[in-house]
């Protein structure tokens, strides 16, 4: 089944940002950063599409991280390092994180 436009066009941000596929350590803060956005079945739709001609260990490495993401909070400098790597893709849901500026 097809995905609709709009989760098509993140799993391509996605794969952009992640030309390799996405390590098993950035798993839990990017599904934490795709849970702001979306809903439970369109991230679960997303992780299908990542891992739909992958390995059962990715598979069920994209499944735990996901039910991690209800149970664990990620490290920030884990978010931010997920965040600007997609940013660096086009990713035009997370801009890259800036130091503080003093006024």
């Amino acid at each position: 089944m097809a995905l609709p436009p709009v989760l098509a066009s993140i799993v391509g941000w996605l794969r952009a940002g992640y030309p390799e596929g996405v390590p098993a350590q950035d798993y839990v803060p990017l599904f934490a950063l795709l849970s702001s956005q979306l809903t439970d079945t369109e991230i679960a739709e997303i992780a299908d599409e990542l891992v739909g001609a992958g390995d059962s260990a990715s598979a069920h490495a994209v499944r735990e991280a996901i039910g991690n993401v209800t149970h664990e909070r990620p490290l920030d400098v884990d978010v931010a390092r997920v965040r600007a790597r997609l940013a660096a893709g086009g990713w035009p849901l997370a801009a890259p994180d800036r130091p503080a500026t003093s006024a």
